[in-house]
């Protein structure tokens, strides 16, 4: 377990490079674990309802492989277990919120294709959750952050370089703002960018400091 300058160890439940980044630059060092769970076998209606189910199975799968590997997290300084999740939800679209109908990671180029012509000219809104546990106290809290994006017109082009590039298609809605590609096509952000990421840093630095 890595170690950090702070009195409590971090564990980041996700592989998300992006999320890793945005822990980094929080300050803080942490050791990343992964969890194995089915996400499509997980529907709520409301995403926001979503994104909290779906980091709280991520939370239990990665406490149940430390427990099948008998590692000892109750020591005399807290672990945190900080797991998350986003969606993202096309506007243009409204009902898609009363029947659940979110956008997950891309499965398949056409997909992606697809999700990023929506956005073309259009709006699309990102929930995102963020759920921090105690293991040493088995304290737990979690909240969900909404960010709305306005685009520009998105030419085929840049599409096209997008999916050959390929990183659309490993995150919710294949939306990545931050793409040197996109980011000059986006006109409005309301939120904030490392929401869109998928941590929102703000919400993430209350959360660790409650659970503590």
């Amino acid at each position: 377990m890595a170690s950090t300058a702070y009195p409590f160890k971090i564990i980041l439940g996700s592989k998300s490079k992006a999320r890793r980044e945005i822990l980094e630059q929080m300050g803080y060092e942490f050791t990343i674990m992964t969890a194995d769970i089915d996400e499509k076998a997980i529907r709520k209606e409301k995403p926001e309802d979503l994104v909290m189910a779906l980091a709280e199975a991520k939370a239990d799968a990665i406490i149940s492989k430390l427990q099948i590997a008998d590692i000892q997290v109750n020591d005399s300084e807290p672990t945190l277990l900080i797991s998350a999740d986003t969606v993202c939800i096309p506007f243009f679209k409204p009902v898609v919120v009363y029947e659940g109908m979110v956008r997950e990671k891309p499965s398949s180029k056409e997909e992606a294709r697809r999700y990023m012509k929506d956005y073309s000219g259009s709006k699309a809104s990102t929930v995102s959750s963020v759920l921090v546990t105690n293991l040493q106290t088995g304290f737990r809290k979690g909240e969900w952050d909404k960010v709305e994006i306005l685009f520009d017109e998105i030419p085929d082009e840049t599409i096209d370089k997008l999916i050959e590039e390929g990183a659309v298609l490993g995150v919710a809605g294949g939306l990545i703002i931050e793409h040197p590609l996109i980011l000059p096509l986006v006109k409005e952000v309301v939120g904030t960018t490392d929401s869109v990421m998928g941590l929102p840093k703000a919400v993430a630095e209350r959360l660790i400091s409650e659970s503590l």
